[in-house]
């Protein structure tokens, strides 16, 4: 199974009394999605299930895609590393699985998944790590095949 981690790019800075959920990404975020899309189509897998958080960053990320998507309640900010575990059925689905949420979870879920602590793993905003899980001789593991930053596409 492949889970693919892509953390929304860069957003408006919340304005007094405006809700955290709303805010739209910057011109520089919009470009970061579009980079990082590009670079996500030409990898991604036919099948793959795309969840995403219903803020509207996280959207508009995943909206420079061009696939289908699911918005998913467990992907909003404080929601558990457990339960998007769950939602991505890690690592029991036969296919990849693609998350577009926030950090700090999104590190988390790496940082669970590598066997690090979970201040040792931040992904920056537009960015995507992929991680793998398989088993070879009766021995699980996850592999990380790739990190990618938008500021390098």
């Amino acid at each position: 199974m492949d889970l693919i981690l892509w953390r929304h790019a860069e957003a408006e800075d919340a304005a007094d009394g405006d809700e955290d959920l709303q805010r739209p990404l910057t011109g520089r975020g919009e470009k970061q999605a579009t980079r990082m899309s590009a670079w996500l189509d030409r990898q991604l897998p036919e099948g793959l299930r795309v969840l995403v958080s219903p803020a509207v960053r996280t959207e508009q990320t995943a909206r420079a895609l061009g696939r289908k998507y699911k918005l998913r309640a467990e992907l909003l900010p404080g929601g558990s590393v457990e339960d998007v575990l769950e939602l991505a059925q890690w690592p029991r689905s036969r296919g990849a699985v693609l998350v577009v949420g926030h950090q700090p979870m999104l590190g988390e879920i790496a940082a669970r998944l590598l066997g690090m602590t979970a201040s040792q793993c931040s992904i920056r905003k537009g960015s995507v790590w992929w991680l793998r899980h398989r088993s070879r001789q009766e021995i699980e593991e996850t592999i990380l095949l790739s990190v990618q930053s938008p500021d390098f596409l």
